[in-house]
């Protein structure tokens, strides 16, 4: 009897995990076929005014007693049937020239790392945007980065560039940080605003890496590096560097600093670049009074005086993610969560020690 209670229990086992593979390689194959949305990713267009009054209306209910709230809730709903009727008079009339049009601010984020690879979603983006802004219209950049590679950084100052060719104002915020890269950036604008708080600056190059060639002679192991030109590699990993590779190095960072600088005073005409060009950074304040920023002031506030007399309009491109890269997503998700559980237990545990 016993023998046929194991034998069902391994029986059931086996058929739980038949049913998870069957179930898992139906998921893949039907991900798989799954028709794509688009080729490279989707663009999400979100009017901002329609949410900041959502949430003031539902906050002004929420402090009404009941009798008040149905008086108010009436009065919205006629509000509401106004601004429609006068949403088709302006489009049954938009092609009159008496019909004056609402300035528009479009509203991007970017999110740097080292590689900014957030700029394969900004091109996407400016590049949707470029094709109906006019020069009576706004692009605010929300911009967070503490800078990374010269070229990824450049190339996305490249791509704010493209709005000034077009004579469409951009206006850059700054809420946490932009250094480095990330203020290469946020000089393209023609007004840049700070939160009082939020670091700029580091106008400064820097490289740095180790060198293990004495650990390679200590364990008597040999690392030959071939190259042909001069200057084709200076410092190294593995190999012996030289005073003289180390001098064209140095000569390089000089070149890339002096780049850095000329392009931050052509878009800053009116700051000192010998007195902010030493690397340092500077809380919003500071950088004010050194004339890195124009403004101090929040990206919130800046879009809430801005609904007053525009419509602002978030643009967000989202790239397709693959099959890989969702699953993997999921996984990691699944650890941090692990470990976050893992932390808090030991917390715990370690508080209850006498």
């Amino acid at each position: 009897m016993e023998f046929l209670y194991d034998y069902g229990l391994f029986f059931a086992k086996l058929a739980t995990l038949a049913v998870i593979f069957l179930f898992v390689v139906t998921l893949i194959a039907s991900l798989r076929n799954k028709p794509e949305r688009s080729a490279k990713g989707d663009l999400m267009v979100t009017r901002l005014n329609d949410q900041h009054e959502d949430t003031s209306d539902v906050m002004h209910l929420a402090v009404l007693n009941d009798a008040e709230k149905k008086i108010e809730q009436k009065k919205l709903q006629d509000k509401k049937k106004r601004e429609r009727k006068n949403e088709r008079k302006v489009a049954k009339n938009q092609n009159s020239l008496d019909c004056g049009v609402r300035k528009r601010v479009y509203v991007l984020s970017f999110e740097g790392n080292i590689n900014a690879s957030a700029v394969v979603n900004l091109r996407e983006e400016i590049t949707a945007v470029l094709t109906t802004a006019t020069a009576t219209d706004e692009v605010l950049l929300r911009l967070e980065s503490a800078g990374g590679m010269v070229h990824s950084y450049g190339l996305a100052a490249s791509q704010l560039d493209r709005l000034r060719k077009r004579d469409i104002p951009v206006t850059v915020s700054v809420d946490k940080v932009a250094a480095s890269g990330g203020y290469m950036m946020a000089c393209v604008a023609d007004y840049i605003i700070a939160a009082p708080f939020a670091v700029l600056g580091s106008i400064g190059v820097v490289a740095q890496l180790p060198n293990f060639n004495r650990v390679l002679k200590h364990n008597k192991i040999d690392f030959e590096l071939l190259t042909a030109g001069e200057y084709k590699r200076t410092l190294t990993l593995f190999g012996e560097n030289t005073e003289k590779g180390r001098e064209k190095f140095v000569n390089e960072l000089e070149e890339t600093h002096q780049l850095f600088k000329r392009y931050v005073s052509e878009r800053r005409a009116k700051v000192e670049i010998d007195q902010i060009a030493t690397g340092e950074v500077w809380y919003g304040s500071r950088a004010l009074e050194l004339g890195l920023v124009d403004d101090l002031k929040t990206s919130d506030e800046y879009l809430i005086s801005s609904m007053e007399k525009a419509d602002v309009l978030e643009v967000k491109y989202i790239l397709n993610k693959s099959l890989t890269e969702r699953l993997g997503i999921s996984a990691e998700s699944a650890i941090d969560t692990l470990l976050v559980k893992w932390w808090q237990r030991l917390t715990c545990n370690s508080r209850n020690l006498p």
